[in-house]
């Protein structure tokens, strides 16, 4: 049986993929199970993840909704969720099993790096590293990780369309603090590029905040998505 389940939920990422399940395959060799929830590729996401993956199964969109279903079929008893545009770094695996057993905690994320030429980068990953840090809250590019009864006793992700990430994390901050593992993972800055970082900074923030308002998901996933409302899954 394995000790670590890394689920990662795919919509159409062919192009980020394989660069994410590569690094994996070491860890594969030792044991670790991967499973990659597609949610109804068109591209040639599912070829490209099949032979870098002990499963790849096929669900309704929406990365909660994915996300849940890898958790069904994982055997192992940690769960390792990981954005498939985020590649964890070396030694990651050893780094969770080890830090959750000497720690005693349920659960944690990695620290952030963003992948991308923008002068301003490094200094938002650790505003955002330092932010998770204070506030015990992770966001799924920090690659959240859990002990899989306590995932279960929470019943998994609520399956809304957007901030299912910090939904759970608030649940999971109820029954103990996280771990807090320094070392980065590396997240694609694809969006903060393309829209800008002043503009994507502005946006996160007001979603997040009018969510801790009670601001119904589905209204802010077309406010984050307003050329795909369709799509209901962050890229």
């Amino acid at each position: 049986m394995p000790r670590l389940s890394v689920i990662v939920p795919t919509w159409n990422e062919a192009g980020a993929v394989t660069g994410t399940l590569a690094p994996l395959q070491a860890a594969r060799a030792a044991g670790v199970e991967v499973l990659v929830a597609d949610g109804g590729s068109t591209d040639d996401t599912v070829a490209r993840a099949t032979p870098l993956a002990d499963r790849v199964l096929r669900c309704a969109r929406g990365r909660a909704v994915q996300m849940n279903a890898g958790a069904r079929a994982a055997r192992a008893p940690v769960l390792l969720f990981l954005h498939a545009d985020v590649v964890l770094p070396p030694g990651a695996m050893e780094a969770v099993l080890d830090g959750l057993e000497r720690s005693g905690r349920g659960w944690g994320r990695f620290d952030v790096r963003l992948a991308g030429r923008h002068p301003f980068l490094p200094v938002i990953a650790a505003l955002m590293n330092a932010r998770s840090r204070l506030s015990g809250i992770a966001t799924g590019d920090q690659a959240l990780f859990v002990r899989r009864d306590w995932f279960r006793a929470l019943g998994g992700y609520v399956e809304q369309p957007l901030m299912e990430d910090i939904e759970l994390s608030r649940r999971l901050k109820r029954r103990g603090p996280p771990l807090c593992l320094r070392e980065r993972v590396m997240v694609s800055a694809r969006r903060w590029e393309r829209d800008g970082v002043a503009r994507t900074i502005v946006l996160m923030w007001r979603l997040r905040l009018a969510y801790a308002l009670g601001a119904d998901p589905a209204h802010l996933a077309a406010r984050y998505y307003p050329d795909h409302p369709q799509v209901r899954t962050p890229s």
